[in-house]
């Protein structure tokens, strides 16, 4: 069960009551429209234009496809409360065994423990994909975001400074790292 104090008033789920698992083509729709609110209206994204359902599908497609993990997290009526996927971190080869990490939460569900719920199974999901390092990279604006991912485990690793233009401001970056299963204390499992 998760629990929040918010504004004196504590706001719980139970798992029976949000679930976390894999994202359709059906999803794409509640994925835009959650996305697009942070697009439009926050520096969590240094997207400026919001992509449309066959972007979204595209990007659940090809994500998948190449063994990524791309979760939504419902309530018990079957709504998308949040979504969370992880991508290659670096476009080399080298960098197949890490994943950058992200989380949405639609902007009336926060507080409710659905991020938490994302980020452990989106680790769980890539520590049995072999991935070896997770990485996070956070605008310093979203305080919030740095704490939910150092409670998964997360350190900070380092800051980017004025990375990202957004909004009229220029934006710090905060770089989060976790180790994923074994990390690098191993080889990798030769392929197969």
């Amino acid at each position: 069960m998760a629990s929040m104090l918010l504004c004196g008033i504590v706001i719980t789920m139970t798992k029976d009551e949000l679930t976390v698992e894999d994202a359709s083509f059906e999803d794409a729709e509640s994925i835009t429209e959650i996305y697009s609110h942070y697009v439009l209206q926050s520096t969590a994204t240094f997207e400026t234009e919001p992509p449309g359902c066959d972007i979204i599908r595209r990007r659940i497609d090809d994500l998948t496809q190449y063994g990524y993990p791309f979760l939504v997290s419902r309530d018990e009526n079957g709504k998308v409360l949040g979504f969370g996927y992880a991508q290659r971190y670096g476009p080399r080869v080298g960098y197949r065994y890490s994943v950058e990490t992200t989380i949405f939460v639609r902007p009336d569900s926060l507080g409710r423990g659905i991020g938490s719920s994302l980020i452990a199974a989106l680790v769980d999901e890539c520590e049995k994909r072999g991935f070896r390092q997770a990485f996070a990279v956070i605008a310093s604006s979203e305080p919030t975001s740095v704490i939910l991912h150092a409670r998964a485990g997360y350190l900070p690793i380092g800051t980017l400074s004025g990375a990202g233009w957004k909004h009229g401001q220029w934006i710090d970056v905060f770089l989060m790292q976790r180790k994923l299963g074994e990390g690098n204390d191993t080889l990798p499992e030769p392929p197969t």
